[in-house]
Parts: C-alpha cells; structure tokens; sequence
C-alpha cells in the first residue's frame, strides 16, 4: 500500500477562544452529568480518578418527614421577616407623609452687598 492513499487528515487552526468555548462545554457537560447521578434518588458511588470516592444514598422516609418540618419552620420564620418589613414599611411612609404636611420655613435672604 501507498502511504498517498492513507494519510490522516489535517486539523484546521484554531484560536485560543475556540479552544476555551470547547472546554467551557466539555466540562459544562460533565458537571451536568454528575449533577443528575448527584441529584437522583438511587444509591450510587462515584469514584473521581480514584481520589476522591463518594457514595450516596437516598434519604430514608423519617429523614424526609425531618426535612419537610425543618422547610415549615423556614417558612413559618420568613413569613415573620416579611411581616416585619411591611410594619417597617408602613411607619416610613407615615413618617414620610407627616413631613409632607410640615409646613415648610422660608429661607432668609441674606444681602452680602450691605453688609453694616
């Protein structure tokens, strides 16, 4: 065989910009990839270049009914937040409509040019 008729083909040039978007994306992939095996509810282990080893499992049902009453308990204390903001609220705006009704005091013009 002639070496004419098996020749690899040539790459064509790229800039430092491309070669960035490409690895931007190949690492948005394997990010993405390992978010899912991360978020799914199977048991999994997950051995990254044999450094680090992780092994999830799912949380149990007395796990999950501990979660559900630790989110009420957020919400219930950020409903109080937000009611004390709207009181806050409130008070500026009637601090802020008293100093609309004060009358305002005329600014004393001062002559400079006779001075005594």
């Amino acid at each position: 065989m002639s070496e004419a008729g098996i020749q690899g083909g040539q790459l064509q040039d790229f800039t430092i910009d491309q070669l960035a978007g490409a690895l931007a994306l190949s690492l948005g992939a394997v990010g993405t990839l390992l978010l899912v095996i991360w978020q799914s509810k199977c048991h999994c282990r997950m051995n990254l270049c044999y450094i680090f080893t992780c092994e999830r499992r799912p949380p149990s049902e007395e796990e999950m009914k501990g979660l559900k009453e630790q989110a009420k308990k957020a919400s219930r204390k950020s409903d109080k937040i937000i009611k004390k903001e709207d009181e806050i609220l409130e008070k500026e705006d009637q601090l802020l409509d008293l100093e609309k009704q004060k009358p305002k005091k005329p600014i004393e013009e001062i002559d400079l040019d006779n001075r005594v």
